[in-house]
């Protein structure tokens, strides 16, 4: 198919205009024309839209998990169902470009929770440049990825918790330079995970110089979203300042107890400095719960060296015995500086099939089944699955995720874990989930400028400038949707379910999906960094 015409759709175009009734000409992967109904016929196919319906750009995903999932389901019929037509990955400092063979394997069993660990996946890359010229190869979404702070951190300092010296900061800057030169749209870091949280803030601040050079944002996990969030925001929004470096808030939260109903205090300080004149967006995903690995709750200097010491401390009596007392007295780094919740953790996924009668059950449940103190439990259950363990964390609160979610400088994203049988609905639903849950039934967002969250804003973060709105000349990813029914229908009992009233989706002009059913069409590809 060379041409497509949509015929009578209610255009919202992502800038956050009022819809408007248009015929849209797609054209050899582009819109060829957004005119007036009825001026236009004769082309290979016609899609006739069903009164309301409404024709947006392609929803950007600002912070996926797919980097792996890509490779081995390049269909990606979970989020490509959605509406999301671009993915941003190499998310919270740990991913698999730049590598080598020594830290490839480290990462690819760190990350096992996030991306799985498939043995039949050819890993030949080692640049961005030769892992973007992967996905060009044939994936259904765009995809734009970030160079990861923590696994530059593994190539130049290794795993171990100290600062890095004069020379491997140098190191860092040159694997960073090279990345972003190769087409990464900026950084990303993992402020909670080994080995980012090793790194100082002078690190991250020379990090960030050269983010800044090269016009890319940087994208921090912070060090907390817990006890001490609002001072870890401080040091992300002071870097800013300091650097000149765009700064991307992802999957922005107030989360446990602590921070309820403390999101105006995030906010205040995201727009001081804003007025202070820096570049500062934030996304977040519309759900309480966050998904993560049961390793993350783990202190960081347990997990100093790599997973295989890591398990190694937990086979030493006095090690584990202070692991313990972390999790349970002090409050672990690891979990955001306050003492794990036992009952907020619920398993949702495992790679050792030993371990899965114990998917969807908290800890708290699991512990009271076996007569066990529930820390032991986590311990054991780490060791047989190999640290692979991911998890839903229950510490979410719906004032914050509302008030963040109505910033003017939100965006969408996902933070979809897609391996599990368990995983988060947010893998499935998030997209669907702002239009029908929070625009059509709460009212908290508009239709247009909702969009304008999931299209426009994020492809101006990202610096794409023929994407994210409906415009003669950009790049034909779009989605037709009945906002009267669009609606996310994953749950967390049922997460691996797709969303009703999304008919059709459209990549770099190829029809992804057709009328609810996927074609198979491998439109889409990396998107480099403009400059």
């Amino acid at each position: 198919m060379t041409e497509l015409l949509i015929r009578g759709a209610d255009v919202v175009d992502g800038t956050g205009a009022p819809r408007i009734r248009r015929d849209v000409l797609v054209k050899n992967g582009r819109i060829e024309s957004v005119t007036a109904p009825g001026l236009l016929d004769g082309t290979d196919r016609i899609i006739d839209v069903p009164p309301g319906h409404v024709l947006s750009p392609g929803f950007i995903d600002m912070h996926a998990h797919s980097d792996l999932g890509l490779l081995t389901d390049p269909g990606h019929f979970p989020k490509i169902s959605q509406g999301v037509t671009t993915e941003v990955i190499g998310q919270d400092g740990i991913a698999y470009a730049p590598i080598d063979d020594a830290t490839l394997d480290i990462v690819r069993r760190q990350i096992a929770g996030w991306n799985g660990n498939p043995s039949d996946l050819d890993f030949s890359w080692r640049s961005v440049a030769e892992y973007l010229a992967r996905l060009d190869r044939g994936i259904t979404p765009n995809a734009a990825y970030l160079v990861p702070q923590g696994t530059l951190r593994y190539l130049a300092v290794g795993g171990d918790q100290r600062p890095a010296t004069a020379r491997e900061t140098a190191h860092m800057r040159e694997l960073l330079a090279q990345g972003l030169a190769e087409g990464a749209v900026g950084m990303s870091s993992g402020l909670t995970y080994t080995p980012g949280m090793y790194a100082d803030t002078s690190e991250l601040r020379a990090l960030c110089e050269v983010v800044a050079e090269f016009g890319g944002f940087y994208a921090p996990h912070t060090r907390s979203y817990g006890a001490g969030a609002l001072e870890a925001y401080k040091e992300m929004l002071d870097l800013a300042r300091e650097t000149g470096c765009a700064l991307h808030l992802t999957h922005a939260t107030m989360n446990f107890g602590v921070n309820r109903g403390r999101a105006g205090e995030f906010l205040a300080m995201v727009d001081a400095a804003i007025a202070d004149g820096c570049d500062v967006t934030l996304d977040t995903y519309p759900y309480l719960p966050g998904a993560t690995t049961l390793s993350a709750l783990l202190p960081s200097w347990a997990m100093s060296g790599g997973p295989d010491q890591a398990l190694a401390r937990m086979d030493d009596p006095e090690m584990r015995a202070r692991i313990a007392e972390d999790v349970d007295v002090n409050g672990s780094d690891g979990c955001h500086g306050v003492t794990v919740e036992w009952e907020t953790i619920q398993l949702s996924g495992v790679a050792n099939p030993e371990l899965d009668p114990y998917v969807g059950r908290t800890m708290i449940d699991i512990a009271a089944d076996r007569g066990e103190a529930p820390v032991d439990v986590f311990f054991d259950i780490l060791q047989k699955d190999q640290l692979a363990t991911t998890i839903l964390q229950h510490v979410g609160h719906e004032d914050n995720v509302r008030a963040i979610m109505a910033h003017p400088h939100h965006m969408g994203g996902s933070d979809a874990i897609l391996v599990g049988e368990r995983p988060h609905p947010r893998a499935w639903g998030t997209f669907p989930r702002y239009l029908g849950h929070y625009v059509r039934e709460e009212r908290l967002l508009g239709l247009e400028d909702c969009i304008n969250h999931l299209t426009g804003r994020p492809a101006g973060r990202l610096g794409l400038s023929d994407r994210g709105t409906i415009a003669e000349g950009n790049a034909a990813d779009l989605v037709l949707f009945d906002p009267a029914t669009v609606s996310d229908t994953a749950t967390f009992e049922k997460p691996k379910q797709q969303a009703v009233g999304i008919s059709h989706v459209i990549v770099n002009g190829a029809l992804a999906i057709d009328d609810g059913q996927p074609t198979g069409n491998l439109a889409g590809h990396s998107l480099r960094r403009m400059t």
